[in-house]
C-alpha cells in the first residue's frame, strides 16, 4: 500500500491550455528538452504536433500526449502532459483532455494579453476543479505588454501577482521554474473509491456457489488510434487498479470484450511497459478491428471471472462507468463528392480511415441525382454529408483527404442544420444541406441554432465591430471593461451567421487584435428560403444555399456575378441564373468563346470560309442542345470560399 501511495504521489498529471499562436506548442518543446525525453539532434519545431499540415500551418489539430520524467530535490517525477489544440474549432479536444488531468497551465501571451477562447477552457478546468497555474509567455519580445496583461490574468483567475510565472518559451527562460511549480503544485492523482463487488450473474444466483471477485481495474478512454496490425490503440487515463499485458478487459457502454495486446506511455512515440497503474496515462493495445466498438468517453475494466458471466447482469455495470464526455456535436454539414464516381468507394474508405484519427467530424452516405451520374449539371451522383466543428475544421479535413489520400472532392457550401416544419402531416424534419431543403409552399416554420458570443476587443475597435454585429444579424447585449483599454463585448447571434467567416472578418475589422468565443444557447424561428443556381438551366445543387429572406437578392446578384467570373468559357453562350420562391432573382449570360476556324485558311474562294462557319455553327448547336457545361472542381472551391 505504501508502495502504490509513493507511486500516486510521483505523478502530475497537466495539460496546457491557450489561445491560439500563444506558444504552447513552442513551451512544450522547452519542456521536452529540459526533461531530457527527446534527444536534441531528434528535437524540431512543434515536435508533438504529429501532422506535417500541423507544422507547416502553425497549428496544434490532434491533442497528444506525452510522459516526461524531472527530478526535483533528490525525488524523480512522473509528468504527463497532454498538448491540446488552441483554435475555437478544436474546443472539444480540450474537454476531452481535462478529463484526464488534476492540473492546468494556463498560458497566455504577454503581447495579445488574455483572449476570448480562454475564458471557456478556463471555465471548463474550474468547473473540473482542476489547479490552475497561471503563465505569461513571451516576455522577452519588446512589445510585451506585462504588466497590463498581468492584471488582465489576476482578474481572470483570481491569483495573487506573485503566482503568476513569467517565461519565453522560445528562449526557455522561466520554464525550469514551471516544471518545478508544476510538480509542487499540482496535486497527485488519488485513487478512486474500490467499487462493491460485482454482481452475481442470473446462473450464480441459481444456486452455484462461485466466489465473486471484486473490480480490479477502470481506467477512461481520452483518445484512441488505429493500427491495422494491432487494431485500435486506447489512450487511457487509469483511474484504479493496474493493467498488465494478456488480461482479458471489458468495454462498458459498448459491452465488448478484449484481451490486451500491449500497454504503454508516450515518448511521445509508443514505448511498451510492463504495467499501467492508477494515476497513470498511457495507452492499451485492444486489438480490436472493427473501429466502431471503441469510443471516446468508454471505460475500460477487468472483472477477471465475472465477464464471461454477465450477459443479463452487465446493465448493472453501467454505474460503474467512469465520467466520460459529451459527444462531439458539429457545428457545420457539407456534402462531399468525389471529382469522378469512379472514385466513391476510395473517399468512403478514407473518411473511415480520417475518422479512426479524427472522431469528432462525422459523416453519412447521402446521393443526389443518378448514382452513374458526373460531377456536372445537377447530378453530382453519390456523396456523403459531413459534419464539422466550424470552418477551418472543414477545411483541414478537405485537406488531409488530398494530401493522405490523394483524392480530389468538390465540396457543397456549407450550412449549419435546421428544423422544418412541414405542412404535409404536420411532418417536422432536420436539414443538413441547402440541396435538401424544402421548397416554401411546403413549409410551416423553419427553426435555427442560436449561440451566445463573447468578443475582446479594445475600445477602438468598439464601433467598427457593433456595426459588424449589424450586418451579421446579431442582438448587441451588454459591453464591460475587461483591462485598461479592452472591452469585453456579449451578444446574440445566428449559428448560420457565425459560420459565415464571421471570425475572419472580426480578425480583419480589429487588424487581428479581436477574439471570439461561444456557446449554444436556444433555438428561434428562422425566416430562411433556399437560393438555386443554374447553370445553362440546370440546377447545380453543390452552388445551392439556405440565405435569410432579407439577404435573397443581394446575394442572388453576388453568386451569379461571381460565378460568371470564374466559370470557363464554352463554344456556345452559357445563362447563368439564381433562382428562389419560384422566379429568377439574377442572371448573367456567359458570352462563347470564340475560335477563329479560317485561320489557317489563306487565299481562295470565300466560299470555303463559309463551309467552315457553317460547321462551326452547326456544331456550337449540337452542343447548346444538350445544354452540358463541365464545372472544374477548382470552380466549386472557389465559390465555397467565398
Amino acid at each position: 500500500m505504501e508502495e502504490k501511495t509513493k507511486q500516486l504521489n510521483n505523478i502530475r498529471n497537466f495539460v496546457i491550455i491557450a489561445h491560439i499562436d500563444h506558444g504552447k506548442s513552442t513551451l512544450a518543446d522547452r519542456m521536452l528538452e529540459l526533461t531530457g525525453t527527446i534527444e536534441k539532434r531528434k528535437m524540431r519545431e512543434q515536435v508533438l504536433d504529429q501532422m506535417e499540415l500541423e507544422r507547416e500551418r502553425g497549428i496544434t489539430i490532434k491533442l497528444q500526449p506525452v510522459r516526461m520524467s524531472h527530478i526535483l530535490n533528490s525525488n524523480s517525477y512522473i509528468l504527463n502532459l497532454i498538448d491540446t489544440p488552441g483554435h475555437i474549432d478544436f474546443s472539444y479536444e480540450v474537454s476531452r483532455s481535462l478529463r484526464a488531468v488534476e492540473g492546468a497551465v494556463l498560458l497566455v501571451d504577454a503581447t495579445q494579453g488574455v483572449q476570448a477562447q480562454t475564458f471557456s477552457n478556463l471555465e471548463m478546468a474550474k468547473e473540473l476543479g482542476l489547479k490552475i497555474i497561471p503563465v505569461l509567455n513571451k516576455i522577452d519580445l519588446p512589445n510585451a505588454r506585462i504588466e497590463e496583461t498581468e492584471k488582465e490574468i489576476i482578474q481572470l483567475v483570481g491569483c495573487k501577482p506573485d503566482e503568476i510565472l513569467k517565461v519565453s518559451a522560445k528562449t526557455g527562460q522561466g520554464v525550469s521554474e514551471l516544471l518545478e511549480a508544476i510538480v509542487e503544485k499540482i496535486p497527485p492523482p488519488l485513487e478512486v473509491q474500490p467499487l462493491p463487488q460485482a454482481p452475481a450473474s442470473p446462473e450464480l444466483q441459481r444456486g452455484e456457489q462461485h466466489e465473486v471477485e471484486p473490480l480490479v481495474s477502470r481506467a477512461l478512454i481520452f483518445d484512441f488510434s488505429y493500427s491495422v496490425h494491432q487494431g485500435v490503440i486506447a489512450y487511457v487515463r487509469v483511474f484504479e487498479g493496474e493493467f498488465k499485458k494478456g488480461e482479458e478487459l471489458f468495454l462498458i457502454n459498448a459491452e465488448e470484450k478484449f484481451k490486451i495486446r500491449e500497454v504503454g506511455f508516450f515518448k511521445p512515440e509508443l514505448k511498451e511497459t510492463e504495467k499501467l497503474g492508477a494515476g497513470e496515462i498511457g495507452y492499451v493495445v485492444t486489438n480490436i478491428k472493427n473501429p466502431g466498438v471503441v469510443k471516446v468517453g468508454d471505460t475500460i475494466i477487468n472483472l477477471k471471472s465475472q465477464i464471461p458471466a454477465l450477459p443479463a447482469g452487465r446493465s448493472n455495470l453501467k454505474s460503474w462507468a467512469l465520467e466520460g464526455y459529451r459527444e462531439p456535436k458539429p457545428m457545420i454539414w457539407a456534402n462531399f463528392y468525389p471529382e469522378s464516381q469512379n472514385n466513391f468507394d476510395d473517399l468512403r474508405s478514407a473518411l473511415e480511415k480520417l475518422h479512426l484519427s479524427d472522431s469528432s467530424f462525422s459523416f453519412k452516405e447521402e446521393s443526389f441525382g443518378p448514382p452513374s451520374a458526373p460531377p456536372r449539371r445537377g447530378g453530382l451522383g453519390r456523396g456523403f454529408k459531413l459534419g464539422f466543428l466550424g470552418l477551418l475544421h472543414l477545411e483541414i479535413i478537405s485537406e488531409r483527404l488530398k494530401r493522405e489520400f490523394g483524392l480530389k472532392v468538390i465540396a457543397a457550401s456549407p450550412t449549419v442544420a435546421y428544423r422544418i416544419l412541414l405542412k404535409d402531416e404536420l411532418a417536422e424534419e432536420i436539414i443538413y444541406s441547402a440541396a435538401s431543403f424544402p421548397e416554401e409552399h411546403k413549409i410551416r416554420g423553419v427553426f435555427e441554432t442560436w449561440v451566445n458570443t463573447e468578443i475582446l476587443t479594445s475600445s477602438q475597435n468598439l464601433g467598427s465591430i457593433l456595426k459588424l454585429l449589424q450586418d451579421y444579424e446579431a442582438e448587441v447585449g451588454e459591453t464591460v471593461e475587461f483591462s485598461g483599454t479592452r472591452l469585453l463585448l456579449k451578444a446574440k447571434m445566428p449559428l448560420r451567421e457565425l459560420m459565415r467567416n464571421f471570425f475572419d472578418a472580426l480578425k480583419n475589422i480589429s487588424s487581428g487584435f479581436a477574439s471570439l468565443n461561444y456557446e449554444i444557447v436556444e433555438e428561434r424561428p428562422a425566416d430562411v428560403l433556399k437560393l438555386e443556381i443554374l447553370v445553362a438551366e440546370n440546377p447545380v445543387s453543390a452552388f445551392s444555399r439556405i440565405v435569410p429572406r432579407s439577404r435573397l437578392e443581394t446575394e442572388a446578384e453576388k453568386m451569379v456575378e461571381k460565378l460568371k467570373a470564374i466559370l470557363p468559357r464554352e463554344l456556345f453562350s452559357v445563362k447563368i441564373q439564381a433562382k428562389a420562391t419560384g422566379r429568377i432573382l439574377a442572371s448573367r449570360t456567359l458570352s462563347a468563346l470564340r475560335k477563329h476556324v479560317t485561320g489557317n485558311l489563306y487565299g481562295g474562294d470565300r466560299t470555303r470560309k463559309m463551309k467552315l462557319w457553317q460547321k462551326q455553327k452547326k456544331g456550337k448547336e449540337r452542343l447548346k442542345a444538350r445544354g452540358s457545361v463541365d464545372i472544374p472542381q477548382e470552380v466549386f472551391l472557389k465559390m465555397i470560399r467565398g
